[in-house]
């Protein structure tokens, strides 16, 4: 399958199954805490990247062999940013034509100052965008956006949304020692997020391979803090735990790049799986991907993540 992949274990939404309606790294943000790398170049065209109908010959497909259990969302999320897919509106509605199965939408919410884009995601069950910075300078430290996405069109847009939206709206604040877990950082967040009213906040950590070196975990002091300053609906989103399904490829290396290229993956995720292969297949598989030049390693807090070989990391500090 191209453009559908897992179900692969979300800290925010159990085992995930992902829709992906754009090639990597099609995005309009370039934040420094990313896992799936730089974006290079930055872009804000929204076009059919993907034929609808090929997303939805592909869902019907994954949803014919996963047994009831196995599914708990239907996640429209992007190598980069779902919402540049101009059919997505249309295709969160199919999608809830033919499954029962809730549907989220993992966006970076730049583009929900635009009604047409309020009035796609509102089809959706939940939506979770971003919310990492208080004031425009922060922001674009942190999110680098496409240079006319500013600060106030995201407050805006997530005001805005929240106003005629009546799904669940789950705000993902990305903390990152130094930069966003200071009081003063979170005290500004907070002041945005009593704006936004969303139904939940979830504080999350760059536990996976970030863009550049430099991005740091926060320490225990900072998770609490952020806690305790960004209100009461505000919880730190635990690590995801499940299973990655590699089922629904013929080849066991096609289900690893799939899975890889939108969620790269420690190597102890990646032996430990699925049901569906065993770790000696796997162990090879990575050996065959690696030699072949179709993925890569990459190294952040002492651990080795697995990623395709198209995302681009900073790969040392600079000078």
């Amino acid at each position: 399958m191209n453009y559908i992949f897992g179900p692969v274990p979300s800290r925010r939404l159990g085992q995930s199954l992902g829709i992906d309606p754009i090639p990597l790294k099609t995005c309009n943000w370039n934040c420094v805490y990313c896992q799936l790398g730089r974006t290079r170049p930055l872009t804000n065209e929204r076009r059919e990247y993907v034929p609808c109908k090929d997303i939805l010959i592909e869902l019907e497909q994954a949803l014919r062999i996963h047994h009831a259990g196995e599914i708990d969302w239907v996640t429209f999320v992007g190598s980069g940013e779902p919402t540049l897919h101009n059919g997505l509106g249309w295709l969160i509605r199919q999608v809830k034509r033919l499954t029962e199965l809730p549907v989220a939408v993992i966006t970076n919410g730049a583009l929900l100052y635009q009604p047409e884009i309020r009035e796609e995601l509102s089809a959706a069950d939940a939506v979770l965008p971003s919310l990492d910075a208080g004031n425009p300078a922060l922001y674009r430290k942190i999110n680098r956006p496409w240079p006319k996405l500013t600060f106030e069109r995201l407050r805006e847009g997530l005001t805005r949304f929240r106003e005629v939206y009546a799904g669940q709206l789950w705000v993902e604040v990305m903390l990152i020692r130094g930069l966003n877990d200071t009081e003063e950082a979170l005290q500004e967040i907070a002041a945005v997020l009593r704006q936004i009213r969303p139904s939940k906040v979830h504080v999350t950590t760059p536990v996976r391979p970030p863009a550049e070196l430099w991005v740091e975990l926060p320490t225990a002091e900072g998770l609490e803090r952020a806690t305790a300053i960004l209100g009461k609906e505000a919880c730190i989103a635990a690590p995801a735990a499940g299973t990655f399904d590699l089922a629904g490829h013929d080849r066991v290396t096609d289900a690893v790049i799939a899975i890889l290229t939108r969620h790269p993956m420690s190597e102890e995720d990646i032996l430990a799986t699925s049901k569906h292969r065993t770790p000696g297949q796997v162990q090879e598989t990575l050996h065959d991907l690696l030699s072949s030049g179709r993925v890569q390693v990459v190294e952040r807090y002492k651990r080795r993540f697995w990623s395709t070989a198209g995302a681009r990391f900073e790969s040392r500090k600079p000078i």
